[in-house]
């Protein structure tokens, strides 16, 4: 399908509020509906919230001209993710499920790191191996297509990060 990894992309921003406090918020994937551009929040649906183990439901919503040409999922779906790494005020990890409830090899990440009186930020993607909903999606693509959906969803992803990390320094900064 194409080389690893997949996906791999991801954007910073400094953020005027202590380690402790960022990763507070960003570990409440509940609250998520506040700052992402799909995932409208969601719940906690096994083990202890924000604690490695821990499951996500996530309830998303993609507008129609994401990707418009592409076969992708549109209007009203759930995800599940996994937390594969929770390290208070340094990092917070979760990874995408597939439909027998297996962790992909999809992960978006949190990582923080002091920064004078704030916080360095970084929000990580990567895709590694083509996860089942990418699978399906390229299975009716021919070369040239699935080319252009890398590449444009790659471009999608990157920008959804940028604006992702706004988002939640406002929402940190407004609560200060």
């Amino acid at each position: 399908m194409a080389d690893n990894p997949l996906f791999e992309s991801r954007a910073e921003v400094r953020v005027n509020a202590s380690p402790a406090r960022v990763y507070a918020v960003v570990s409440d994937l509940p609250r998520s509906g506040e700052w992402s551009s799909e995932c409208l929040g969601g719940r906690w649906v096994a083990g202890a919230p924000g604690t490695v183990g821990a499951v996500f439901r996530g309830d998303n919503r993609r507008a129609e001209d994401v990707v418009a040409w592409a076969p992708v999922v549109r209007g009203d779906w759930s995800t599940e993710a996994e937390v594969v790494a929770a390290e208070p005020g340094r990092a917070f990890r979760w990874a995408m499920r597939d439909s027998t409830g297996a962790a992909q090899d999809s992960v978006w990440a949190f990582e923080l790191a002091p920064d004078g009186e704030g916080t360095t930020l970084v929000h990580h993607f990567r895709m590694g191996r083509p996860t089942e909903g990418i699978r399906k999606i390229v299975s009716g693509l021919d070369d040239t297509a699935r080319a252009r959906f890398f590449a444009e969803w790659g471009e999608k992803v990157a920008g959804d990060l940028a604006d992702t990390l706004q988002r939640i320094r406002l929402v940190i900064e407004k609560d200060a």
